[in-house]
């Protein structure tokens, strides 16, 4: 009898974490776009402890751009979108790959290129918001 009491009365689904809305690549680039704008500093500035402070954010802010990568790649995007998009798994793969070439160089072409795919994974992200 109690069993059935509290037993749902509705039963739900989401294809996420929560109902959708709390996902976005945004939060990368931004981190992306911090990593970028460290090392642009840090050509203009030789001064060793501004370069040590600098190493730290730009690996840390490297760090969350790929966390942010690896839970829409984990959690948001499911099987209908690799079926639709198989350059998915690839795209997010170079997308990781670019932003530890990043946190581990100080050459802004590294941060861009890191910018460059994560533009691409928002673009796949938005198309399958409208779908």
């Amino acid at each position: 009898m109690l069993s059935r009491l509290f037993a749902p009365k509705v039963k739900v689904s989401a294809h996420c974490d929560l109902p959708c809305g709390v996902y976005d690549p945004a939060q990368a680039r931004i981190e992306a776009e911090s990593v970028k704008a460290v090392q642009d500093k840090m050509a203009a500035n030789d001064d060793p402890h501004f370069q040590a402070r600098a190493t730290v954010i730009k690996e840390q802010r490297a760090e969350l751009a790929k966390h942010h990568v690896s839970v829409l790649w984990s959690d948001y995007f499911k099987a209908p979108h690799f079926e639709k998009y198989p350059e998915l798994h690839q795209l997010v793969n170079d997308t990781l790959k670019a932003l530890s070439a990043a946190k581990a160089s100080t050459d802004p072409a590294t941060g861009q290129k890191a910018l460059d795919y994560i533009a691409q994974i928002d673009k796949i992200f938005w198309e399958t918001k409208k779908a």
